[in-house]
């Protein structure tokens, strides 16, 4: 079927294959550099990375070249988009928007680059409302609207065992990180403005994680609402919330357990998990 719109992200969007494959979305990876070798996300497994990053390897992320996004964009007009809505991390994280932006510059049909201002499966849940809209017949006006709408209304949590990946990436301070170790406390996150930004710290894992899932209950309200529960290398940590977050969200429309992208992942440190909380 020829899609009029067609979809396109990057791989900090978190998107299960599944959902991609049956929502016709195409995901461009985000780059990982783990000493000499640099790949596209998806070629980089876990423990590789989790093992490196505890051996304190040197370890970074970087957008995909503009001619990644070129190419992607050339072949969803080869297939007969008319238009193409390009959406994509904050750009207070990453300079993803940026190259998708250059890389549209020598495409012939119109590229719409939104830049969501935030990450995970807010990101994800916000393509997936574009893909919706898109399926439906909606205009790329209307699928990058039904986008911006999804990721402004969405809640990004995020859990840290420790600050000092973060830190490393430079997303905080190197004071900020002290403290959480020195303290033992459990650093909670949100992204707001299209940062990262501290939200809580908690004593300890457990009532971090039980923390956690209140703090997801109350944004979600009684409203309907899409959730996902992302981590990185901490599977029976996420089953763990999901279940609590699906005891006590009956209304929840949608639920879903999917790996942290690894670009992420890089960045926030093995042991770390996400709550997504997206009204419908």
């Amino acid at each position: 079927m020829i899609r009029r719109v067609a979809i396109i992200t990057d791989s900090t969007a978190c998107l299960p294959d599944q959902l991609v494959e049956k929502l016709g979305i195409v995901v461009v990876q985000i780059q990982v550099r783990v000493g000499d070798r640099v790949d596209d996300e998806a070629r980089v497994p876990v423990p590789e990375l989790v093992d490196a990053m505890r051996q304190r390897l040197d370890v970074a992320t970087t957008p995909p070249d503009p001619g990644a996004f070129f190419w992607a964009y050339q072949e969803a007009a080869s297939a007969g988009a008319e238009a193409i809505v390009s959406l994509h991390v904050s750009s207070g994280l990453s300079r993803t928007a940026e190259a998708a932006r250059a890389g549209a510059a020598q495409v012939r049909i119109p590229v719409h680059v939104v830049d969501t201002g935030t990450c995970g499966m807010s990101l994800g849940y916000a393509v997936v409302a574009a893909a919706t809209v898109g399926q439906i017949g909606g205009d790329a006006e209307q699928v990058a609207a039904a986008a911006r709408h999804s990721a402004a209304r969405s809640t990004e949590l995020i859990y840290v065992d420790t600050l000092e990946y973060l830190r490393r990436g430079g997303r905080i301070s190197a004071s900020a990180a002290f403290l959480g170790s020195a303290l033992s406390m459990k650093p909670l996150l949100t992204v707001s403005k299209g940062l990262i930004s501290p939200l809580e710290r908690v004593v300890g894992a457990e009532r971090a994680m039980r923390r956690l899932v209140d703090v997801a209950v109350k944004r979600a309200g009684e409203q309907q609402v899409d959730i996902a529960v992302e981590h990185f290398d901490a599977a029976e940590r996420a089953q763990a919330v999901l279940e609590q977050l699906t005891e006590r969200l009956p209304r929840a429309r949608r639920v879903l357990l999917t790996p942290v992208s690894t670009a992420i992942g890089a960045h926030v440190g093995p042991g770390a998990l996400g709550v997504t909380v997206s009204p419908v």
